[in-house]
């Protein structure tokens, strides 16, 4: 009996340990779900969503998950009625009291910055501990607007320039057409009202940033998206640049593709945001899936934790082509055959 029961404990423990990264606890918060402005889930729902966006890598190596509903507002019914009891929940329960690791995609990328602008005065104030994030991942992260969300609410209210190549953008992007009552989150997406909520965070939180120029829309979608996109979100979000513009790179120097050239990258960036991973070949949603689709680059291939820790990615330089008509190109080892995730949870552990 005691055999069995010290077996039982090595295994959980066994689970625990395996659930962190650079053993810290895991945090997800996860993104846009189109389907929720139709569907307009609640309750059981939104957590069984929640569980579905991750499955592909994410959610067994998770110890907790933020899980929220599109058809609502980030400032509003978000964070009140979804955001604010689980806060509650970690804090009491200590999760993060020797530090955390929160995962975010998308649009759980502005959820995050609104977390971690806020969470120590809400959890102050409630007479709770707050909660020590050491760093952030953040995959495909739309923290800087999405353009797409824009022509989605112009489309909804009858505004703007509309004509069908839009309508088609946007239901591909979306699943159906927007209306009007049907938009939630998608206000806060708009770009410029992105990049005003909570801009400017006191805390320190490294945003460590993974970004993709794939496409799953045969670039139908990249049309609206300046420079490089993964079909949803464009570079100067992804990558965390401190402005809205047309950038075919997270670095000045490396290209998505790894070739090392100057290239149109951002010169400045969002506070505490720092770009990392990126690939040609991933998608908005490959970026946390399980599978490999394109060796990965870095734009910069070390970042320190809030607490010091660091994170580092081995890469290799390679010369391409032949005589006059080659390039050099920067390749993360293993990248071909290990998925964007895995090489970030590998990593860090």
């Amino acid at each position: 009996m005691k055999k069995s029961m010290l077996l039982l404990l090595a295994g959980l423990f066994s689970c625990a340990a395996q659930a962190a990264v650079s053993g810290y606890p895991v945090v997800l918060v996860h993104g846009f779900q189109p389907d929720n402005l139709q569907s307009k889930p609640t309750g059981a729902q939104v957590s069984n969503n929640g569980a579905d966006y991750w499955a592909q890598y994410w959610r067994d190596r998770a110890d907790e998950r933020i899980d929220w509903p599109s058809q609502e507002r980030v400032a509003d019914k978000i964070t009140s009625q979804y955001v604010w009891p689980k806060l509650q929940q970690m804090s009491r329960d200590g999760t993060c009291a020797n530090g955390c690791v929160f995962v975010s995609h998308s649009t759980g990328d502005l959820v995050t910055r609104y977390i971690i602008d806020n969470q120590a005065l809400w959890l102050q104030n409630a007479g709770l501990q707050p909660l020590n994030i050491v760093a952030t991942f953040d995959f495909a992260g739309a923290g800087g607007g999405v353009e797409l969300a824009d022509l989605a609410v112009n489309v909804a209210n009858g505004s703007g320039l509309i004509n069908s190549t839009v309508k088609l953008a946007v239901s591909l992007w979306l699943g159906a057409t927007p209306t009007s009552s049907n938009i939630g989150v998608l206000n806060d997406l708009r770009v410029n009202t992105a990049r005003q909520l909570a801009s400017f965070p006191d805390s320190r939180v490294p945003r460590l940033r993974f970004a993709g120029a794939g496409s799953d829309f045969l670039g139908t979608t990249g049309a609206f998206l300046p420079g490089e996109d993964d079909g949803v979100v464009a570079s100067h979000s992804s990558c965390g640049a401190a402005s809205a513009s047309s950038y075919n790179s997270c670095s000045r120097s490396v290209a998505f593709d790894g070739k090392l050239t100057s290239v149109s990258g951002p010169s400045a960036f969002m506070p505490y945001h720092y770009p990392m991973l990126m690939s040609e070949g991933y998608s908005h949603n490959d970026t946390i899936g399980s599978s490999a689709k394109d060796e990965v680059t870095t734009a910069n291939n070390s970042s320190a934790y809030l607490n010091g820790d660091n994170i580092k990615f081995t890469t290799y330089d390679e010369k391409r082509g032949w005589w006059i008509f080659s390039s050099r190109y920067r390749v993360v080892s293993n990248s071909s055959r290990t998925s964007m995730s895995s090489l970030v949870y590998q990593t860090a552990n």
